[in-house]
C-alpha cells in the first residue's frame, strides 16, 4: 500500500473539511484536481466525530478503490456530513465542534481458511479491518474501531457479525466470507487543527 506522506494527508483533510463547508455554506459541490496520488484509486473512509467528546457523528466510505482518491474523499465526507442514516444531517453551529478522520485502505483480501478457528491466529487487532460478506448481507469495520473498544480476534470476529446485521457466530459458518484490509488513519487533533497520523497499537 502506497503510503500517504503527511503533506497529502493534511491536503486530504482539508478537502474533506472544504467538502463539507461549501455544501453546508454555499450549497454547492468542490472538485478535487487529478494529479498525483489524489488521481489514484483507493478506497477511503471519512469518519467525523464530537469535539471535545469524541463520539462518532458520522462514517462514510468506499471499501474498493472503485474511484480516485480526491473524488472519493468529496464523497465520503458529504455522505459522512449529510446521509449517514444514523444520524441528521450536520449543521452550520456543527462546523467548528467536530473533527475529521481519513482512513486510506489497502485493497481488500480474503482470509483463506481450512476451518473458522483459523481466523483467530490469520488476522491481527492492531493492523486489520474486517468484512464479512453472508448471502446478501455485508459488514465493515475500521481496524482502528477494535483497538478504540478493547476487543480482541474474537470479539472483533462477532463485531464485524452484528455489524452486518448477522448472528455474532456467523463467521464459523462456511458459507461467510471474511476479508481483511490494512489502513493508514489521520485526524485533526481539534477542529481544523493540527492533522497527526493514528499509531493503531493494541
Amino acid at each position: 500500500m502506497a503510503v500517504v506522506s503527511p503533506e497529502i494527508q493534511s491536503r486530504l483533510i482539508s478537502l474533506a473539511r472544504g467538502a463539507i463547508e461549501g455544501y453546508l455554506l454555499e450549497g454547492r459541490k468542490i472538485s478535487a484536481k487529478s494529479e498525483g496520488m489524489l488521481s489514484e484509486k483507493r478506497g477511503v473512509f471519512v469518519t467525523l466525530e464530537t469535539y471535545p467528546a469524541h463520539e462518532l457523528r458520522g462514517c462514510i466510505g468506499y471499501p474498493m478503490p472503485i474511484k480516485e482518491l480526491g473524488g472519493a474523499i468529496i464523497d465520503c465526507a458529504l455522505a459522512a456530513a449529510f446521509d449517514d442514516p444514523r444520524f441528521p444531517p450536520l449543521e452550520k453551529s456543527e462546523l467548528e465542534r467536530v473533527t475529521i478522520e481519513v482512513s486510506v485502505l489497502s485493497v481488500p483480501e480474503e482470509v483463506e481458511v481450512k476451518k473458522p478457528e483459523e481466523y483467530l491466529k490469520k488476522i491481527k487487532v492492531g493492523r486489520d479491518g474486517l468484512i464479512i460478506n453472508y448471502g446478501y448481507s455485508s459488514g465493515l469495520l475500521l481496524p482502528q474501531v477494535p483497538i478504540e473498544w478493547n476487543w480482541n480476534e474474537e470479539e472483533f470476529l462477532c463485531q464485524v457479525c452484528e455489524k452486518a446485521g448477522l448472528p455474532r457466530k456467523m463467521w464459523h459458518s462456511p458459507s461467510a466470507k471474511i476479508s481483511r484490509f490494512e489502513a493508514q488513519v489521520f485526524c485533526e487533533e481539534k477542529p481544523k487543527g493540527k492533522v497527526t497520523q493514528k499509531k493503531l497499537i493494541r
